[in-house]
């Protein structure tokens, strides 16, 4: 700060003694009235000094260029707001690069000073940002889905909603009739476009020419009606993909199947165009356009595209036949309500009396991926609960890393009491003294953010390999740059405001008189931190039980079916060449090694086909009867040990059983029969007799209730060959089945799967829960206990002398150490009591989305706080046994 001294003057009247007058003039013209005598006299003082040191030329030279550092914005003049103001308000002292410079480093001295508590803080504050950060990562990631199409927000996915017809409740088809798409292309102008595909399969593609084998692989496609392109608007690297779809003979690929087969990635995209693929070794098809590849971000997924009526077949007109997905394009201004009110005649005018409750629904396609489930026709929730409760989950660890920094903060509130009063005495304002608390937790949000970074990027690999995704912290990304310091000032912010609040706020009279009383405010906020940080700790440990206990019970359930020693391989190519499927089947069984084999349209677990065509004695007109329905060949029943309640398998001998039908429990109930063998119904097959009863299984995930489900005889024209082997020898099935396909089908590799991995992939999003709960659950214990070990050490050393005295009053080293953890442990009992409730009630929640869960224990809750009572035993103990076996000569020799 400038000394004020009064302007000095020359002791004779030359002015060659004077500095030069144009230069003080542009000061009295620059500077503010309030700094120019503090500025003018510094000035003049060395000058003169200099003039005898060095004469009056050089002298004069320094002045002008002193005189021109004063030319900044710390001493410029200023437009008053409030004329009547003295002249010091009106030129407020702003914070200068010297301030910030004081702030860092005192702000520097006192995390290097205190190292244990330093480390504790920023090793705590990392951990919650990198766990804050990859759970952003992904969430960012999933709710980017499908954003990337033009026109993402006039794109919708059909589904319809049909009434159950024995709970009366509406039950919503994600997979729609064949005719819809065409009723509305044809009858529904508020749609500019409209497009079905089927459900992917995964076809043999062979470039023309090459052997068997070479540069052949199996890629997932689609059949696609003509006005695909113009739903989705898909960049084109090379042809017309639109016009090339509209041709029966034309194919449409992707980059990556054009780079596969044709050429080398970076090349010109012109020449796969004219070349010629063979699809499944039936097929020839000419390379029409070549597409860019889809992102990991879309719902859509497919290397190839072939025109819609190469594979239609009679079946895929009728109105029962839900087997098909629809997307529709909507005309620009067009609202959803206004879509749907157009399309809710279509069912009750073109589809037929069984089937006129129908009614289409929209759901916007950047909603696709989130929001799969719909209850009494609406969505209501599916991955976007994951998001919620990984989001929440970022945020109670946050906010635990954060109690860590504010309660150490406080407790050593005494500490740097004597600091605060002496910088309030030599004129430090409150201000001042909030900016420099904030600027210390900055910086160790900083210091944080570091550490962080690096612990993402050591972990990312093993998340992305758990979650199935690949994120990557991209450090050209702007916005991930603005995320970075969002995050540093949310946290430093958050975790430094209520220590430099209450430390700013000491009185400095008190403190330099040694009278400070704190009173029980700031103790009492400390242990309400420490209850509310304890409470996340048990909510999460809950959630860890619960969540593994319902991964148990999805595992162990019984499924009224056996999936153990069963495989499947998909029937394609020449296994799927009517008689040969059976005779391949007859092969099968006659290996040793396998116990019995069978064939079938849909995988026993996820069977996703559906109509409402059956129709049985005593049906009324209105009746809607939506059943699961699955073709399968002779011995599905003692393959997957289905019981029979009532009736007979399918006899396999000639097609005798081919206008037969099984159903099962749920079926019967829908048509109100109580003894459904022998009753005559009409399906696909015609009129036929049911000849079977089965118990109920689960067609799907336990997400989902049991449907009516009808079974078909029909052993030629099935999608997958299941077979169970005999104990022990499923090796050796293995084996056999791999020899006997390259014997019946030797233009096919050999792809197997065991019915359980299916199984487990209808929960994997619930199996990346239960991984996330478990791993962040015992990060936020972690974190937890760096406070609380902490919080133990300073009160061990601030209750140095108490313990000492009470050790020379004969106090044991037991009593001792329950003094100092009886507190702590106190804490904990409460958090357990507050997190109890909370708990019980969001694991409610979460099972309730199950159709079928386990029940919600009460040992669940006991044993979270069990473990989180010895958790913050072991975590104080070590401080309490220090303390209680320090000697006490040590500590009262200054007594």
């Amino acid at each position: 700060m400038f000394q004020k001294h009064p302007a000095s003057q020359p002791d004779g009247p030359s002015p060659a003694g004077r500095p030069p007058r144009w230069v003080d003039r542009l000061l009295e013209w620059f500077v503010a009235p309030h700094l120019l005598e503090y500025v003018q006299g510094d000035l003049h003082e060395t000058f003169q000094k200099r003039v005898g040191q060095v004469g009056i030329g050089i002298a004069q030279r320094e002045y002008v260029w002193a005189a021109l550092h004063c030319l900044t914005p710390f001493f410029a003049k200023r437009k008053a707001t409030q004329p009547l103001l003295p002249s010091y308000d009106q030129y407020p002292n702003p914070a200068t690069t010297d301030m910030i410079r004081n702030y860092l480093k005192i702000a520097l001295r006192n995390l290097a000073k205190n190292k244990l508590f330093t480390g504790i803080n920023v090793f705590g504050l990392a951990l919650g940002m990198a766990c804050s950060l990859l759970i952003g990562l992904w969430v960012s990631d999933e709710l980017s889905y499908d954003r990337f199409l033009p026109n993402a927000e006039h794109i919708y996915f059909v589904r319809v909603n049909f009434q159950d017809p024995v709970t009366g409740e509406l039950t919503t088809n994600g997979v729609t009739p064949g005719p819809l798409q065409e009723i509305i292309a044809q009858h529904i102008p508020e749609v500019a476009a409209v497009t079905k595909i089927n459900y992917g399969p995964e076809l043999l593609i062979k470039p023309v020419g090459r052997s068997a084998g070479e540069k052949s692989g199996k890629v997932k496609g689609h059949y696609a009606t003509d006005d695909f392109f113009g739903v989705f608007d898909l960049p084109a690297l090379a042809g017309n993909p639109k016009a090339a779809l509209a041709q029966t003979n034309q194919i449409v690929i992707t980059r990556t199947v054009a780079d596969n087969y044709f050429m080398g990635s970076g090349l010109d995209y012109q020449q796969a165009l004219g070349k010629t693929l063979q699809l499944d070794n039936d097929k020839f098809y000419v390379v029409g356009a070549v597409i860019e590849n889809l992102p990991r971000a879309s719902t859509l997924q497919f290397g190839w595209l072939v025109n819609w009526k190469v594979q239609q077949q009679d079946w895929m007109k009728e109105w029962g036949n839900n087997s098909f997905q629809t997307f529709v394009r909507l005309q620009p201004n067009l609202t959803l309500d206004q879509a749907e009110r157009a399309m809710e005649t279509i069912y009750p005018r073109f589809a037929g009396k069984n089937f006129d409750k129908g009614r289409p629904v929209l759901q916007p396609m950047t909603d696709l991926h989130l929001y799969a489930n719909y209850k009494h026709g609406k969505a209501v929730g599916g991955r976007i609960g994951y998001v919620r409760i990984f989001s929440l989950v970022a945020l109670f660890i946050l906010l635990i890393a954060c109690i860590n920094f504010i309660n150490l903060a406080t407790a050593r509130s005494a500490l740097r009491a004597k600091e605060v009063g002496v910088r309030k005495v030599v004129g430090a304002s409150r201000s001042s003294l909030i900016r420099q608390f904030l600027v210390e937790s900055v910086l160790t949000s900083l210091l944080a953010i570091g550490l962080a970074l690096l612990l993402v990027t050591l972990v990312l690999p093993a998340f992305n390999t758990t979650f199935g995704k690949r994120l990557s912290l991209d450090l050209t990304n702007p916005a991930l740059w603005l995320g970075l310091v969002g995050l540093v000032l949310i946290t430093g912010f958050l975790s430094g405001s209520y220590p430099a609040l209450f430390l700013s706020g000491l009185q400095p009279v008190r403190i330099l008189k040694g009278r400070m009383q704190v009173g029980s405010g700031p103790a009492l906020f400390r242990r309400t931190l420490v209850v509310f940080q304890f409470s996340l700790s048990i909510f999460l440990i809950a959630g860890m039980l619960a969540v593994r206990q319902q991964m148990d019970y999805l595992r162990t359930k019984n499924l009224g079916l056996d999936r153990e020693n069963v495989l499947y391989l998909p029937l394609e190519g020449a296994l799927n060449a009517g008689t040969k499927t059976e005779t391949f089947r007859q092969e099968v069984m006659r290996q040793p090694s396998v116990a019995v084999a069978t064939t079938t349209s849909d995988l026993p677990l996820n069977i996703q086909s559906s109509s409402g065509d059956l129709e049985w004695p005593g049906k009324t007109p209105t009746m809607e009867s939506n059943v699961s329905t699955l073709q399968v060949g002779g011995d599905f029943i003692r393959t997957m040990n289905i019981r029979l309640l009532a009736g007979r398998d399918f006899r396999t001998a000639g097609l005798a059983d081919s206008a037969s039908y099984i159903i099962n429990e749920a079926t019967a109930r829908m048509m109100n029969m109580k003894a459904p063998v022998g009753q005559e119904v009409n399906f696909w097959r015609g009129k036929g007799r049911i000849v079977g009863l089965m118990k109920d299984f689960h067609l799907k995930s336990l997400h989902e209730a049991i449907s009516p489900l009808i079974m078909m005889y029909n052993p030629r024209e099935n999608s997958y060959l299941l077979v169970k082997t005999r104990p022990g020898q499923t090796p050796q099935a293995i084996a056999d089945l791999e020899r006997l396909t390259k014997q019946f089908n030797p233009n096919y590799p050999f792809p197997y799967h065991f019915v359980d991995e299916a199984y487990e992939q209808l929960y994997r999003a619930d199996q990346q829960v239960n991984t996330l709960v478990n791993s962040f659950g015992m990060l936020a214990i972690l974190i937890s206990c760096l406070g609380l070990f902490g919080l133990a050490a300073f009160t061990a050393e601030q209750r140095t002398k108490e313990i000492g005295v009470r050790k020379v009053l004969g106090a044991s080293v037991t009593t001792i150490i329950g003094l100092l953890s009886g507190d702590f442990l106190k804490l904990v009992v409460i958090a357990g009591m507050l997190a109890t409730p909370l708990a019980w009630w969001a694991l409610s929640q979460w099972f309730s989305t199950f159709e079928y869960s386990t029940s919600l224990s009460w040992w669940v809750f006991a044993l979270s706080g069990l473990l989180a009572m010895g958790i913050a035993l072991v975590t104080v103990s070590y401080q309490s046994i220090k303390a209680a076996l320090t000697n006490p000569v040590k500590s009262l020799r200054s007594e």
